[in-house]
C-alpha cells in the first residue's frame, strides 16, 4: 500500500510539473501577440515624433522672424541688400548662399550688415555635420528636423507686403501677406508644393 501512495504522489508530482511548464505552442502565442502589440502601437510612436520635430520647427520659424524683426529695429533696415523691384523679386533664402549669409548675419559672423556685431539668432550646431538635421550645419545654413534649410523671404523692397510661397487660401492665407518676413520648413517630405491643404509645411505665419 506504502509503495501504491508513493507511485501515486510522484504521478501527481510529475503532472503538476508538467501543467505549470509552457509549451512551445504557448511560447509562439505569447511573441506573436507581443509582435502584434509592437505593431499597434509604433504608429503612435512615429506620430509622436512627428508632431514633436512640427513644433520644434515652429519654434525654430518663429524665432528667425523675431531675429529678423529686431535686426530692423535696430539697425533700421532688413539683413539683406535692398531692391527696387516688384515683391517677386523680394529677398529668398533657401539650400543656397543666401541662406548661410542671411543667418551669419543674424548670428553675429558678418561685420558687413552687422556691424555692431549683435547676436540676434544662436540655433545650436548640428550633431552630425554629414546628415545635418535641428541646426546650423557645416555650410553654416539653419537645418530644419528633417534635414532641409528653412525658407526665408524678407520685404527687401520695403512696402510692407510679401508674396505667399503658397496659392492664395489653400490653408496659408491670401495671395498677399502684409509683414515684412515670413520664414517656412518644407517638412517631413522635403517638397514644397503651391497647396497648403495638401502639403506637411510648417509656416511662421500661421
Amino acid at each position: 500500500m506504502r509503495s501504491l501512495k508513493r507511485i501515486r504522489r510522484i504521478h501527481l508530482f510529475t503532472h503538476r510539473g508538467q501543467q505549470e511548464a509552457f509549451t512551445l505552442i504557448e511560447l509562439l502565442v505569447v511573441i506573436a501577440i507581443i509582435a502584434v502589440l509592437i505593431g499597434l502601437l509604433f504608429p503612435a510612436f512615429r506620430a509622436v515624433q512627428d508632431q514633436a520635430k512640427r513644433t520644434q520647427a515652429k519654434n525654430d520659424l518663429t524665432q528667425i522672424v523675431n531675429a529678423v524683426n529686431a535686426y530692423y529695429t535696430e539697425y533700421g533696415q532688413y539683413p539683406c541688400a535692398s531692391q527696387n523691384g516688384n515683391d517677386g523679386a523680394d529677398f529668398v533664402a533657401a539650400d543656397d548662399n543666401s541662406e548661410n549669409v542671411l543667418m551669419d548675419n543674424l548670428r553675429s559672423r558678418s561685420p558687413t550688415l552687422n556691424p555692431r556685431q549683435i547676436v540676434f539668432l544662436s540655433p545650436p550646431n548640428v550633431k552630425d555635420p554629414n546628415a545635418p538635421r535641428s541646426g546650423i550645419g557645416a555650410d553654416f545654413r539653419f537645418y530644419d528636423p528633417w534635414g532641409r534649410a528653412y525658407r526665408v523671404k524678407i520685404d527687401n523692397n520695403y512696402n510692407g507686403t510679401l508674396t505667399n510661397a503658397y496659392t492664395a487660401d489653400t490653408g496659408a492665407g491670401p495671395a498677399t501677406l502684409n509683414t515684412g518676413v515670413i520664414a517656412w520648413s518644407l517638412g517631413k517630405d522635403q517638397t514644397q508644393g503651391t497647396n497648403f491643404n495638401n502639403s506637411d509645411d510648417v509656416i511662421s505665419w500661421q
